[in-house]
């Protein structure tokens, strides 16, 4: 019944909207996740020791490329989002071209292997700020979002964005799988108009 009404939503006209809106969506969510998690760092000054009575501080920086997970994570955003950018351009600027046939295909192919991608970073970064809030005991791993707070909201907050652009890829992605099953040729805003006989 569900398959029924998104194949139904996929061939109307409404699609190509609707399409533009989630991609638009997409786009807006995991660059911002990009962003936040690539310009996300924080240093602070700690004690360390004591010398008799002078104090022996440290200074510690945390930054998003001493966990690969989280280079990862932005690095992946940022792929999607530019296959997002670009599936905007065409959609908007592509005057009379059709998705249909091997075009079609291509693009589903291509809004499932970004939707394996982002969920795959964004799970990924997801198990580093699992381990940075609450340590590991057994492998003696301390946590360190107690002393770098705002390090953590900051992850957090790209960390939902992310998992908001896996939600809006997911949507796209089966919308464009459905448009297998009944393609249409709106979806190019540019398209010139019908003219009946």
């Amino acid at each position: 019944m569900a398959v029924s009404k998104l194949a139904l939503v996929a061939s109307s006209g409404k699609s190509c909207k609707i399409l533009l809106g989630l991609r638009l969506l997409a786009f807006s969510a995991t660059l911002s996740a990009a962003i936040v998690m690539g310009l996300n760092k924080e240093t602070k000054t700690f004690v360390v020791g004591k010398v008799g009575n002078t104090p022996v501080k440290a200074t510690f920086t945390a930054e998003f490329q001493h966990t690969p997970a989280f280079v990862f994570f932005v690095v992946a955003n940022a792929m999607v989002s530019f296959h997002n950018l670009l599936m905007i351009a065409l959609q908007i600027f592509g005057g009379k071209m059709e998705f249909t046939g091997f075009r079609l295909l291509s693009v589903a192919i291509l809004d499932m292997l970004n939707v394996s991608l982002v969920s795959a970073a964004a799970n990924a970064a997801a198990f580093m700020a699992e381990v940075g809030k609450n340590g590991n005991k057994h492998a003696r791993w301390n946590k360190i979002c107690d002393r770098f707070t705002t390090y953590c909201d900051h992850g957090a907050g790209a960390l939902i964005a992310a998992f908001a652009g896996v939600i809006f890829m997911v949507i796209i992605s089966a919308v464009t799988i459905s448009r297998l099953v009944q393609p249409n040729k709106c979806c190019s805003t540019a398209a010139s108009p019908s003219v009946a006989p």
